[in-house]
């Protein structure tokens, strides 16, 4: 009987060249969040004005958010995670920033507007699978609001509805729902953004490495995704002003939580 022919490399063939699932996933330390975010901040100091600019995108993302609040509030618990979650993408040229920084070199605004270029076809399908989940965060969303309620609540007295003892079940149901597709979305683009931008890897290898990532470190994973939020909706609670700083500093402390957690093996 034959035996299979182990996956290894031959004597006298050439050494396989290295893949992406041969990079060395770190063990994180508890400690490494908080880190990030120094590192982040002073990345934000010495770039103040390209941080500023990202800053008041982010800024005016959130009043459109609110027009958003307004009109259709059954989406906005899935496009407001969405919009921490997908932040990555618009935060492209805070990594180039972040990059060109740890390389000794002078970042400036033009390059990181076009910092997305290289790698476009691969952000797009990479984007394209994160807004699939997307949307069916917020058709799940709109089923729990139609099983509910008869009719959709006036923005008027949303809040003391949704609070309403009454609707325990319903929290209940919208949180645990929310939490699955937001906790997908979270472990498979946590590094995965950066990722692609710096070693030019295909959608699926990032995704996959950002999986590797979250399994072996799960604590500090989710200690990470936990502050990103507060930090976010803290800054979201003075008429969005924080995210003109908040938001910058923390797409620079994404860029060292990737650069933090995967490394070349020895």
């Amino acid at each position: 009987m034959n035996e299979a022919t182990p996956a290894t490399d031959q004597p006298g063939e050439p050494p396989r060249p290295p893949s992406v699932f041969d990079l060395r996933i770190t063990e994180l330390n508890a400690g490494d969040p908080l880190r990030w975010l120094r590192m982040g901040w002073a990345d934000f100091l010495r770039c103040p004005r390209t941080g500023l600019f990202y800053g008041l995108c982010f800024f005016l993302m959130g009043h459109a958010l609110l027009a958003v609040f307004r009109a259709a509030p059954a989406y906005v618990l899935a496009l407001s995670a969405g919009f921490l979650l997908m932040g990555p993408f618009l935060c492209l040229g805070l990594y180039d920033t972040s990059r060109a920084l740890q390389n000794g070199q002078q970042p400036s605004l033009r390059a990181s507007l076009l910092a997305w270029r290289p790698t476009q076809g691969t952000m797009a399908i990479f984007a394209g699978v994160l807004l699939i989940l997307e949307m069916l965060w917020g058709r799940a969303s709109l089923v729990v609001f139609a099983v509910t309620f008869n009719t959709m609540p006036s923005t008027a007295n949303l809040l003391a509805q949704l609070f309403n003892p009454d609707n325990l079940s319903f929290l209940i149901t919208y949180t645990v729902v929310g939490g699955v597709f937001a906790g997908l979305i979270f472990v498979t683009s946590v590094i995965s953004i950066p990722m692609i931008l710096d070693r030019r890897v295909d959608a699926i290898s990032a995704g996959l490495t950002s999986m590797r990532a979250c399994v072996q470190n799960p604590g500090v994973m989710l200690q990470w995704g936990a502050l990103i939020t507060l930090l976010m909706i803290l800054a979201m609670l003075p008429l969005f002003l924080g995210l003109l700083v908040l938001g910058p500093v923390v797409g620079h402390a994404t860029w060292h939580a990737y650069q933090g957690t995967v490394s070349d093996p020895a």
